[in-house]
């Protein structure tokens, strides 16, 4: 058993390609290549289907993914006991985020693990609650930062509970809702609504199918500084979580819904849970519970 070979196998079937998984592991194409030629024989079978430049896991490939991340995910483990047995704190923490997370939190959290285990290194990777989870699922992160509603898959993982959000509505100034108290149901109904693609798409359709809302959608749209934009400029309505909001936006008032809705964040984490992984999960509770 190669470890150095299955950590290039792992991340070729991240990277999806040969080349990138050289630069990124700072070896060169032909040694890649050769330690992924060297698993299919000694497995006997082919672990990639390869085209050109392009690369993509066989079937085989994706059965055994998970398997030896888990066993790259121990031996790292094992490390990090050696090391704080020997009372030193090292190893890598691999964190799945959502956008919010890493501009609201995230710069702080590392800043604190950097003052209180500078040899702990943190890798982020960022994407929406789907990615996210699914990242977790294949053992591509240790923990991640989910939204406890729409998880699915919560039971697999330890989960630190860590923030309870309102989800609010912005209407722009011109807004003939501006100087209401609430945005009722029927509000959203009738408005021009923006809603939101990537990353609170989930939280915003699990309140409209909980209240039975048909909301009157005029745009769909990924970007959140682009909804503020449209927001701004009056050509509809949209609701988003408390933390996306920026602060300070004149032209934009945050209206609470008349109907509350909220989502809450938590961290999971995958077990057995290595001893960077807990420092991580512990600072981050402790900054979040503190400072937020």
């Amino acid at each position: 058993m190669s470890l150095v070979k299955y950590e290039i196998f792992s991340k070729a079937a991240e990277v999806n390609s040969f080349t990138k998984t050289a630069d990124v592991l700072g070896l060169t194409q032909s040694a890649v290549s050769h330690a992924i030629t060297s698993l299919e024989k000694e497995f006997n079978f082919p672990l990639f289907i390869r085209n050109n430049s392009a690369i993509k896991l066989t079937q085989n490939g994706k059965d055994l993914l998970v398997t030896i991340r888990e066993i790259l995910y121990y031996n790292d483990m094992l490390k990090q006991e050696v090391n704080a047995i020997n009372g030193l704190n090292k190893g890598t923490v691999k964190v799945g985020v959502f956008s919010s997370i890493s501009t609201n939190w995230i710069p702080y959290i590392i800043k604190e693990m950097e003052r209180k285990y500078p040899d702990i290194e943190i890798q982020l990777i960022e994407g929406n609650y789907a990615e996210v989870e699914k990242w977790l699922l294949d053992s591509e992160v240790d923990c991640g930062f989910v939204n406890i509603k729409t998880t699915t898959a919560l039971h697999s993982f330890d989960i630190v509970q860590l923030k309870t959000e309102p989800l609010l509505c912005v209407v722009s100034d011109q807004s003939p809702f501006h100087r209401k108290k609430y945005i009722s149901v029927e509000d959203i109904e009738n408005a021009p609504f923006i809603m939101p693609t990537f990353q609170c798409f989930d939280d915003i359709q699990l309140f409209f199918k909980e209240n039975n809302i048909q909301p009157n959608i005029r745009f769909e749209n990924m970007n959140e500084n682009s909804i503020f934009s449209m927001v701004e400029n009056n050509l509809g309505i949209s609701i988003l979580p408390e933390m996306i909001i920026p602060k300070g936006l004149d032209s934009i008032k945050v209206i609470p819904l008349e109907l509350q809705q909220t989502r809450t964040i938590g961290l999971a984490i995958r077990t057995p849970i290595s001893p960077a992984v807990k420092k991580f999960a512990e600072i981050t509770e402790h900054w979040v519970k503190n400072v937020t």
